[in-house]
């Protein structure tokens, strides 16, 4: 397992991020960001201390933020920074997102409870160091859930993932082939046990559903 990929995915900047929250801002993803937002709180406890890594547009991390939780938010993107502060302004609560790369995250160690990052894991450069990082700003007791596309999806598990997000037809074919692009780069779960093996976390579970997988980890 490597523990550097050799190819680099651009930061969204300008334009590209804009596009971007766009498509992921629809009513019914919103939708499904509340219900994810429920989903993985639950248990917390009141007023836990939430990092959301990659948050991108902000949505999930501002759904976790009306649900009365303290929640961080670290993105490589200076442009999904901008329009995360600017979502949460809109949704009146107070979330500290913030630009910075995980591989060497601003944050004291045991800063965090509870960790969570989203279809983004597949494109960081340096997962295992990732994953230290992460290990290191959790709390003892706390826990991580990285979810993403799962490198085994077929093209019927994308074609139902894009029916499901109700984006129209012309960026419904764009967002199509970008997973599909985007899958090429994502783990398997067996690839995912490895690396969380390798890391300070020492292991990890791993569940699949459509076009994704769920990975949890315990500090």
């Amino acid at each position: 397992m490597e523990t550097t990929r050799k190819h680099k995915v651009p930061e969204m900047e300008g334009f590209q991020a804009r596009w971007y929250a766009k498509n992921r801002g629809t009513e019914a993803q919103l939708a499904q960001y509340r219900q994810q937002a429920a989903e993985v709180t639950a248990g917390l406890p009141d007023g836990a201390e939430v990092l959301e890594v990659a948050p991108g547009p902000g949505f999930f991390a501002v759904e976790v933020a009306k649900r009365g939780y303290h929640v961080t938010g670290l993105d490589i993107s200076h442009t999904m920074v901008e329009i995360a502060l600017e979502e949460a302004r809109k949704a009146g609560v107070d979330v500290g997102f913030r630009q910075g790369d995980v591989t060497n995250a601003p944050f004291a160690d045991e800063s965090f409870d509870f960790l969570i990052c989203q279809a983004a894991f597949k494109n960081f450069r340096e997962p295992v160091a990732a994953l230290n990082e992460m290990h290191r700003v959790l709390r003892p007791g706390g826990f991580a859930v990285i979810q993403d596309l799962n490198h085994e999806a077929s093209g019927a598990d994308i074609d139902r993932e894009v029916a499901r997000m109700d984006v129209g037809v012309v960026a419904g074919f764009t967002v199509r082939r970008t997973l599909a692009w985007l899958r090429h780069r994502a783990f398997t779960p067996a690839q995912f046990e490895a690396l969380a093996a390798e890391s300070a976390f020492g292991g990890c579970s791993v569940t699949t559903d459509g076009i994704g997988l769920e990975v949890r980890l315990t500090r």
